[in-house]
């Protein structure tokens, strides 16, 4: 096992005011962060509001190794920490005020060139969040067949010559490389798409990320099963960064039986926060509550339903 590196795992937290003023923190609530990252969304919580607790969750051994470093000073008394994917995650039903999620990709998984996120460096091509499970993104690249390739590269990367791309890359295979690989999809298309606003082989990364990682069918499991681990009146809020997030997370808030959507419009960062981690301007935050029988229904101007 991969031993963690918490000297590394700087993460800047998106959208943390307006996470937290979302949340309404309540005194004495016990909160649940399935996303921890640098722990900057944990800290904030447990800052401001001295009385809660926060259960904490990452599947990236050096992210928790980072938080219980970082939050020291609340560990084990007000924070506790769990690692694993938050899909596989079973707290008891009715157990917290508030749960968050920030789904983006930390800093250091990107920055970090042997994690194989990133073309920008020559890496394995690894691309796990996880160091314990055994699927990379080689063996996606280096196995799979061209036309599951090809529909893997437009379904999770919304890429439109997923075809020539994946032809190319099973002409060409294997690779071990980021770079190489990066270098294959960038001569599967026309010259003008090379030359576009982003690197040719973004939107195939974010696909092979998404199907080695498992993304969206872990953000489905959560929007299924987090409403049940919050009390009544608890709110839930996640943080996307592409339209199959927020896709997912619309649609899954709007047809829950057992939440009330918050949020028509996403919240989205404003231009001071852009400047300073232009890596945020994707964020879009959404939030939803969980009905209170006990509560009478209202309309929107706060009058009680008949």
């Amino acid at each position: 096992m991969q031993q963690p590196n918490q000297e590394t795992f700087e993460h800047y937290s998106v959208l943390c005011e307006e996470l937290i003023l979302g949340l309404e923190l309540k005194d004495q609530g016990h909160y649940l962060d399935v996303t921890a990252g640098g722990g900057g969304h944990s800290e904030k919580m447990l800052r401001s509001a001295p009385n809660i607790k926060v259960t904490a969750i990452d599947q990236d051994l050096n992210a928790i190794a980072a938080v219980k470093k970082r939050l020291a000073a609340y560990y084990p008394e007000r924070l506790q920490l769990w690692q694993g994917n938050f899909a596989e995650y079973e707290p008891e039903e009715n157990s917290f005020e508030g749960i968050i999620a920030d789904l983006g990709v930390s800093s250091p998984q990107f920055d970090t060139p042997e994690r194989g996120f990133s073309f920008r460096h020559s890496a394995p091509l690894d691309m796990r969040m996880n160091q314990d499970q055994r699927r990379t993104a080689a063996e996606i690249v280096n196995r799979t067949k061209e036309k599951n390739l090809a529909d893997l590269i437009f379904e999770y990367g919304e890429e439109r010559f997923s075809r020539r791309i994946a032809r190319n890359i099973v002409q060409k295979r294997p690779f071990s490389s980021t770079t190489e690989l990066a270098s294959a999809i960038a001569s599967s298309v026309p010259g003008k798409y090379r030359h576009g606003k982003i690197h040719p082989a973004t939107r195939t990364f974010q696909a092979l990320r998404i199907a080695v990682n498992r993304e969206l069918e872990s953000l489905e499991t959560l929007i299924a099963k987090a409403p049940l681990w919050l009390k009544p009146g608890g709110i839930i809020g996640i943080i996307s960064f592409h339209s199959l997030e927020d896709r997912i997370v619309k649609h899954g808030f709007r047809n829950s039986e057992l939440l009330k959507v918050l949020t028509k419009k996403p919240i989205i960062p404003q231009r001071e926060e852009i400047r300073v981690n232009p890596r945020s301007r994707s964020a879009k935050l959404r939030f939803a509550q969980k009905i209170d029988p006990s509560q009478p229904e209202r309309d929107k101007w706060g009058n009680i339903k008949s």
